[in-house]
């Protein structure tokens, strides 16, 4: 996983108001689980563009007044209409737990049936993975190599070492699509 540092302060008051005046100060309210006791705090709202406006999977160091938390993101929440991030659960990584994670797939190599005009289709973005945090890799690789007209790629037949994947095994990941002009002519 890639690496990243937030730095935080610790939170005297929590409650609806209090968030509301640290995100009027370009703050965001976070909380930190997962560990042996909650930590509420607040970091700059600039820290976290990195780490949320990206697909990849970072396991975040926490600086909180000078206290140290490993950890991944676990969800982010968003104003609906302003977009501005409201609040941030992170979950810390606690050495042989296993975590949940959701890594992105990156597509290798030439299709052939995307050569003889077929489109290739994502129908998965992330797959969904547990493991201990340090077998958790960047990115799954998906070889496409192998695809012709109208074949598909199944979550079954991706190879991640040492990590589980949690989508069902029976779930395409990428299809070919035949297009309207060629149907007559694969058929046939």
């Amino acid at each position: 996983m890639k690496q990243l540092e937030i730095v935080g302060y610790k939170r005297a008051n929590l409650g609806k108001k209090a968030s509301k005046d640290l995100r009027a100060e370009a703050q965001v309210p976070c909380v930190l689980y997962g560990g042996t006791e909650q930590v509420h705090f607040s970091s700059p709202m600039i820290l976290f563009r990195d780490l949320l406006y990206t697909p990849d999977v970072y396991e975040v160091t926490l600086n909180i007044e000078g206290a140290i938390y490993k950890a991944i993101l676990q969800e982010a929440q968003f104003h609906p209409v302003s977009e501005t991030i409201l609040h941030v659960d992170f979950l810390q990584i606690v050495e042989g737990k296993p975590i949940t994670v959701e890594v992105p797939l990156k597509f290798e190599g030439n299709s052939p049936g995307v050569q003889k005009g077929g489109k290739l289709v994502q129908k998965l973005r992330k797959v969904k993975m547990r493991g201990m945090a340090t077998d958790i890799p960047d990115y799954v690789r998906v070889d496409i190599t192998d695809m012709d007209l109208g074949k598909s790629v199944k979550v079954s037949q991706l190879k991640v070492d040492n990590v589980t994947v949690l989508n069902n095994p029976s779930l395409p990941v990428a299809t070919i699509d035949i297009p309207r002009s060629l149907r007559g002519k694969v058929e046939a």
